[in-house]
């Protein structure tokens, strides 16, 4: 655990960036700091590796104070993820991952052995390892420096807006596979970020920052969206905050996905007239994963092929969030969204009505939660109301996830 226990920071001229904060991230847990400009996230992040110095209070990790604690000793036990990587320029990929290790005394073939395993682990192969920084994406620089960090297997890892510096499928791409990596090392975590929607992502528990250093509230991302302590709060969160938390509330049993007629790509004319349901094709790979939409006044030949089909629906999984299933419902030319089991492979589809239904039995079952899902509900009912073609706006808006 690391601990803040009234912690102050205030300089010479008078300006105090952190004040009398008092916060705890739970051991083997995210706890993202986020907060406008000037909040001082990045400062209390920065007073746990000594950094910089508290002007008063106590921060402890593991039940020991920092300020005990020799700084470059207390530094080794503590990962340090920065914006751009922060890579060596002139040394390989794997002699960054290694640098702290070796350090540490470990010989030369082991610690370019566990180099090695800590770049698997953060999805670059065996053949980035002898290229250099600028041969790498942004992308993969940032994974570098999440293995550097990693590399002495510390029990804390510090992130200062990792996933700031790259493009945004790409930083959800980074997103997803920290959260694959935090579930299976289990590190104690505190990661800072400007952006609400990553630190609702990220964190198990999220820590709003005023202005000032001030602590407005620190609560899970699902109590953050229900509960908000006050307008600064609410202000800070935005406007989504009932569709945001339907990212929270599972799908449960209250949708069963209809059976939906599909065809192969690559299919006849004949194949998909058959399969045709008020003047859509569901079309899928040969092993049953959908891929698109096809609209049968639009065919343009005597097989369905790439060119007929429309992209612009997302798919939502049967274990996954009403979040998810809304918009796959929401985003479908056809007014189905597609469900998917697992693996992928289709398992039905459902109308916007049906998601309305489930995200009110969620409601009802989960006050005070509900009062903020009613405002999805009423946006569900609206677009089954009327055309089911979506608003341009619904799928922009969506949490990323998979595409037909």
């Amino acid at each position: 655990m690391i601990r803040f226990d009234n912690v102050t920071k205030a300089y010479p001229d008078g300006t105090v960036a952190v004040d009398r904060l008092s916060l705890e991230a739970p051991t083997g847990k995210i706890t993202v700091l986020v907060g406008p400009s000037g909040c001082g996230k990045t400062t209390s992040m920065r007073m746990v590796n000594r950094l910089i110095e508290p002007t008063s209070g106590t921060i402890t990790l593991g039940g020991q104070p920092v300020s005990g604690t020799d700084a470059t000793e207390l530094r080794r036990k503590i990962g340090y993820v920065i914006q751009h990587a922060g890579l060596f320029p002139h040394k390989n990929v794997a002699d960054n991952v290694m640098a702290l290790p070796r350090l540490l005394g470990l010989g030369r073939r082991e610690a370019r052995t566990r180099a090695l395993e800590l770049l698997e682990r953060v999805g670059l192969g065996p053949q980035f390892a002898d290229r250099y920084p600028w041969q790498l994406s942004g992308g993969q620089q940032q994974r570098v420096g999440v293995a550097r960090a990693l590399a002495a297997d510390p029990p804390y890892l510090l992130m200062d807006e990792p996933f700031s510096a790259v493009d945004p499928v790409v930083r959800a791409q980074l997103q997803e596979e920290f959260l694959r990596l935090q579930r299976e090392i289990g590190k104690t975590i505190v990661l800072v970020t400007h952006d609400i929607d990553e630190a609702l992502k990220l964190g198990d528990q999220v820590a709003v920052l005023r202005e000032g250093g001030r602590l407005a509230q620190a609560a899970a991302p699902a109590e953050l969206l229900a509960r908000p302590a006050d307008a600064f709060v609410a202000g800070f969160v935005g406007r989504d905050r009932g569709y945001r938390a339907l990212g929270f509330a599972g799908t449960g049993d209250g949708v069963i996905p209809a059976a939906e007629p599909a065809v192969v790509l690559g299919a006849t004319r004949a194949e998909a007239e058959a399969a045709a349901l008020d003047g859509w094709i569901l079309v899928t790979a040969p092993g049953g994963e959908p891929i698109g939409w096809a609209a049968l006044d639009r065919l343009d030949g005597d097989r369905v092929t790439e060119q007929d089909l429309n992209l612009s629906a997302t798919t939502a999984r049967t274990d996954g969030t009403l979040r998810e299933l809304l918009d796959a419902a929401l985003s479908s030319p056809s007014g189905r969204g597609v469900l998917v089991d697992a693996e992928g492979h289709l398992a039905g589809t459902v109308s916007p009505t049906a998601v309305a239904r489930a995200i009110e039995e969620a409601a009802s079952v989960t006050a005070p939660a509900g009062a903020i899902a009613g405002s999805a509900v009423e946006s569900a009912a609206g677009v089954t109301a009327g055309s089911v073609e979506p608003a341009a706006g619904s799928a922009a808006e969506a949490p990323a996830g998979s595409h037909l």
